[in-house]
């Protein structure tokens, strides 16, 4: 195992291969490799599964040995300072290289068909495999410093992809919103981590834990500057995970491309933030005022994610703000200290929300099939409805990761979002309150989005869409209009291996194409599929290739919640997650068993439950076909009809729906006072530097230019009259004095 461990440096460094390679041979044949270009998503998907099973058989070894293994070479040594870089290995480290590598290589799949069409296919997979790669080395860093490197490289391939399709302006907006916003963080990052070496001397994690207690035990530092550090710390992961007041940059990223929105929300960049927390949770635990301000932020998060989740028409928004308020209950748990419900809501999470984001896409790729490649239409679920009977297994996947974020057992989330309430009624009932009702809320409006989007009559109406076989649609390209028509006759080995540039099949997808002349020559790899092509009702399901992560994410979503099922016998946890963090537990000095009272247990989760089965049914109330007519409610129609009751529920609606649809004004807010304060302090100070400043100079040289030309024509070389003018300025000033 031990020589295992010390090849554990490639992890981050296999996947950098792929962009390295596109750009050498972009460089070097810039045609051929854009005319093969779908041959790359074979060795982005091969890479990225080898760094899996390398972390697959590191998790393995984790859980059975309860190992840390650490190495460090140095770099630079000047005097007394040392800078080392190296890698961590432990269960943090093991958890979210799974996380990375097992979600990635599923959005991989999923994006060669998603962005078969665009013109950016291999500047996309370049970006990802990048992204992949600096998310690696983040998870794998062993000190501070390394760590701040990966996290603004994760931070310029956010900005990449977030802007993606940069020619339309709301996307380069967006990617520019979410690179200043997480500036902020980093700049109070960078200074937490500058104090923290003031402090300790040291970035190595193993020396900074262990010299900072013994300063706090000891009393040897000033605890006002402790504070600050660790604070300015957890601001990195407060913009990173999108926590308030940092949040803002979050629903904005749903510009790029569906399959980024699934990597960055779901076990990438937002974990990013976690992870930096959980990582530093031995220096933050020590500091009770740090604890009670990310446990304060947290459950702020957690009701204003769901809050603003209510009423959004956008469906990736939608699910935006939801990962938000989900990010939120994980900060929350690391604030209460319980780092296990907190990474186990983490993995969870990231497989029910990656298969609600890919699933979001598939309903988008339908929903392009009548309105075209209109975002603003195509994802606009007021828009949609009756997408079941076109789109059945996307629709089951859809609602099976709607359970599992609900909290309805036994799918994945259940069994973390439950553990985490349960721990907030032991911390705050204040908390614990907000905590449950947040749950109601979560139920809500995920069942809303569900409600909106598959059942009822679809709610577009074009000239285009009868609802008869019509004929196939596929992803309309960023860069020109699409008229591809699909080839539906049977192929033979030697036609496929035969056509030309435009009619070559795709290496993971089972259709081939003629491609529009707006759009670059798209050709296949060297995987070819045979078969007939089919023609499908219209709008219809997804291509094969994206359907096949959407079923991969449903079993994780239906199985992986039983690695942290609460199994224990005699003092003794059984539970896989349990063994995995003992390690990790033990450095917390925490007690590792987590014993668990079954009939208090099955008492909490009933609770839970039918608090989500409530947000469950007023979601069908008002937004089930069937029952979404108030006028067929008597009970609330009794309710609503008197006049003072109407207006009452009119208000409260309109405040709601004010809050939800507008950002909590937040955005406006910072608009205001922000963008606009600062450029108006901007046009001050431009103004104070040119008329006044410089006004100031320039009137200085202009009155030095006059008073010499004036001087010039008093010199007429005539001693008399130079003494004349000097008598009389001598009897001024002796008269004055």
């Amino acid at each position: 195992m031990e020589h295992t461990y010390q090849y554990a440096w490639i992890i981050p460094f296999v996947p950098l291969t792929v962009p390295i390679l596109i750009g050498v041979v972009l460089l070097l044949f810039p045609a051929v490799t854009k005319n093969l270009r779908r041959m790359w998503a074979f060795p982005s998907v091969l890479l990225l599964g080898i760094v899996m099973i390398f972390s697959a058989d590191l998790s393995i070894h984790q859980i059975t040995s309860n190992s840390i293994y650490q190495y460090v070479w140095s770099w630079t040594i000047n005097n007394d300072f040392s800078l080392e870089f190296g890698y961590l290995i432990d269960p943090l480290t093991s958890i979210m290289s799974m996380l990375i590598t097992t979600v990635g290589i599923l959005v991989l799949i999923y994006s060669d068909n998603y962005m078969s069409h665009d013109q950016g296919y291999l500047r996309f997979f370049a970006y990802m495999s990048f992204f992949n790669t600096s998310m690696l080395g983040l998870v794998t860093s062993s000190n501070l410093i390394q760590i701040y490197i990966f996290w603004e490289l994760v931070g310029m391939c956010s900005y990449l992809l977030i802007g993606f399709w940069f020619t339309r302006p709301i996307a380069a907006n967006a990617c520019q919103k979410a690179f200043v916003t997480n500036r902020v963080g980093d700049f109070g990052l960078l200074l937490g981590i500058l104090g923290l070496y003031w402090i300790t001397g040291s970035f190595e994690f193993r020396d900074l834990f262990k010299i900072f207690n013994n300063l706090i035990y000891n009393n040897e530092v000033n605890f006002l500057f402790v504070t600050l550090c660790a604070f300015l710390l957890f601001a990195g992961a407060v913009a990173k995970s999108a926590q308030f007041p940092l949040h803002v940059w979050l629903p904005d990223a749903m510009e790029g491309p569906t399959p980024i929105s699934a990597l960055i929300h779901a076990a990438t960049m937002v974990a990013a933030g976690i992870f930096l927390v959980a990582r530093l949770l031995p220096l933050f635990i020590v500091i009770p005022y740090i604890m009670n301000i990310i446990s304060l932020i947290s459950i702020i998060t957690v009701l204003l994610g769901a809050s603003l989740a209510l009423a959004q028409k956008d469906i990736k928004r939608s699910l935006a703000y939801s990962t938000m308020s989900q990010l939120g209950y994980m900060m929350l748990a690391l604030g209460m200290g319980s780092y296990r419900a907190a990474l186990f809501h983490l993995i969870t999470h990231a497989y029910s929300k990656a298969l609600l984001f890919l699933g979001s896409g598939s309903i988008i790729h339908s929903m392009e099939a009548i309105v075209g490649y209109s975002p603003d239409k195509s994802q606009n679920m007021v828009l949609m409805g009756g997408l079941a009977k076109h789109v059945p297994i996307t629709k089951t996947a859809f609602l099976l990761g709607t359970l599992s974020l609900c909290g309805i057992p036994p799918l994945a989330c259940f069994w973390s979002k439950d553990k985490i309430i349960n721990d907030t009624w032991l911390y705050s009932p204040i908390f614990a309150l907000i905590a449950c009702s947040t749950a109601g809320l979560t139920a809500f409006y995920m069942f809303r989005i569900y409600l909106l989007t598959f059942e009822g009559h679809l709610n577009v109406h074009f000239q285009n869409y009868s609802g008869k076989i019509n004929s196939s649609f596929y992803s309309i390209s960023l860069w020109g209009k699409d008229s591809q028509k699909p080839i539906k006759k049977k192929l033979s080995l030697l036609t496929l291996l035969t056509m030309n540039n435009n009619e070559r099949a795709s290496f993971f997808s089972n259709k081939t194409y003629q491609i529009d002349r707006n759009v670059k020559k798209i050709t296949p790899s060297f995987f070819i599929h045979f078969g007939t092509k089919n023609t499908f009702l219209y709008p219809h399901e997804s291509d094969n290739t994206m359907l096949f992560p959407l079923l991969v994410l449903v079993l994780f979503t239906l199985f992986v919640g039983a690695i942290g099922i609460p199994f224990n016998q005699e003092g003794r946890d059984l539970d896989i997650l349990s063994k995995w963090l003992t390690s990790s537990i033990n450095l917390l000095h925490k007690n590792s068993t987590n014993s668990v009272d079954w009939y208090e247990f099955v008492t909490n989760a009933i609770f839970s439950v039918s608090i989500a089965f409530f947000g469950i049914f007023i979601a069908f109330l008002l937004y089930k076909p069937v029952y979404s007519s108030l006028q067929n409610l008597n009970l609330i129609n009794s309710f609503v009809k008197k006049g003072p009751n109407r207006i009452f529920w009119d208000k409260i609606k309109n405040v709601i729906y004010g809050w939800s649809y507008n950002r909590g004004y937040i955005d406006a807010f910072y608009e205001t006072s922000l963008t606009r304060g600062i450029r108006g302090l901007a046009e001050l100070t431009h103004f104070f530097d040119r008329r006044v400043i410089d006004g100031i100079m320039n009137g200085v040289g202009v009155t030095s230019c006059f008073v010499g030309e004036g001087i010039k024509y008093v010199g007429g070389g005539r001693i008399s009259s130079y003494l004349f003018v000097y008598l009389c300025f001598v009897s001024m000033f002796l008269l004055i004095y």
